[in-house]
């Protein structure tokens, strides 16, 4: 289903990430430019069909974070079968995410 974005967590995330395209927004609740980017991420999410669009909290799962090099946020990376192949930090919009995840997929 399009639009759906799974919110992970130190359980679920290495499982999800494992199969197909993900696209996984690592953010904050109190960070200001995550809650300017979230509209555009979930308007992204509604678009492409083709790959799962996920949403970590780091501040409940800092080692997932530590682990993949995040040291802003907000911050996205796309994987493919687990492995994370394109990160950008910074509050991205709908489309720079639409093209970031065209590029990757």
């Amino acid at each position: 289903m399009a639009g759906k974005i799974e919110v992970l967590n130190s359980k679920n995330f290495d499982s999800f990430i494992s199969k197909g395209s993900v696209v996984v927004d690592f953010y904050a609740d109190w960070c200001g430019p995550c809650k300017i980017m979230s509209p555009s991420f979930e308007k992204a999410a509604s678009k492409v069909e083709s790959v799962k669009f996920a949403k970590l909290n780091v501040d409940g799962n800092q080692e997932i974070a530590r682990r993949y090099g995040v040291m802003s946020i907000p911050t996205t990376i796309v994987f493919k079968k687990g492995q994370a192949v394109d990160m950008c930090s910074g509050a991205l919009s709908e489309n720079e995410i639409v093209k970031m995840v065209e590029k990757n997929k």
